[in-house]
C-alpha cells in the first residue's frame, strides 16, 4: 500500500499569492497510486447499490471513470455551462468570489437511480452540493460523495449536511 498523501504535491502561490494548491497530478501519474486511490474512494460504499457514478469536471472525471468501470456501471459527467450537446438542467452555486454553475443532461439520471458523486477535492462544498441537487432534481438518490482530498480548514462538510462523505486524506492548513 502506498502512502497516497505523499503523492500529492503542494504548489505555493497558485492560482494566486498566499494559496497552497494541492496538486493531484503527481498521484495520477503513479499507476499503483491511481489504482489504489480509485479503490479506496469506493471502499466505504462497497455493498451499496450504486447505479451510476456522476463526476465533476475535470479531475473528478478521471477517478469517476475508473470507479464506474470497477463497478460495471454508467458514468454521468457534470460540466460547466455550454459543454454538453443535448438538453441540460443547471444548478448555480456560490463560491468565495462569486457564483458558478454546473449542468448535466436531462436524461442522465432516472428516478430512483442510486448515484455516487465523485470529485478530486472537497473545499467549500459548493460544487459538490450543486451536483447533489442536480441528481435529486432528476429523481435520483445520492448514495454519497467521495473525494481524494478534503481541505478541513474550509467549510465543505457544512455545505453538505446529512450527506455521506468520504475523503482519502485531509489537509488542515492553507
Amino acid at each position: 500500500m502506498k502512502d497516497l498523501k505523499a503523492l500529492i504535491r503542494g504548489v505555493p502561490d497558485f492560482p494566486k499569492k498566499g494559496i497552497l494548491f494541492y496538486d493531484i497530478t503527481t498521484l495520477l501519474k503513479d499507476p499503483e497510486g491511481l489504482k489504489q486511490a480509485a479503490r479506496e474512494m469506493l471502499e466505504p460504499f462497497k455493498g451499496e447499490r450504486i447505479d451510476k457514478i456522476a463526476a465533476i469536471e475535470s479531475r473528478g472525471f478521471i477517478l469517476g471513470g475508473i470507479i464506474a468501470c470497477e463497478l460495471g456501471v454508467g458514468f454521468v459527467p457534470f460540466r460547466k455551462p455550454g459543454k454538453l450537446p443535448a438538453q441540460t438542467i443547471r444548478e448555480e452555486y456560490t463560491l468565495e468570489y462569486g457564483t458558478d454553475c454546473l449542468e448535466m443532461h436531462r436524461d442522465a439520471v432516472s428516478p430512483g437511480e442510486r448515484i455516487l458523486v465523485v470529485d478530486d477535492l472537497l473545499a467549500t462544498g459548493g460544487t459538490a452540493a450543486a451536483a447533489c441537487r442536480l441528481v435529486e432534481k432528476l429523481g435520483g438518490v445520492v448514495v454519497g460523495c467521495t473525494f481524494i482530498v478534503e481541505l478541513t480548514f474550509l467549510p465543505g462538510r457544512q455545505a453538505l449536511p446529512g450527506r455521506r462523505l468520504h475523503a482519502l486524506m485531509e489537509f488542515d492548513h492553507e
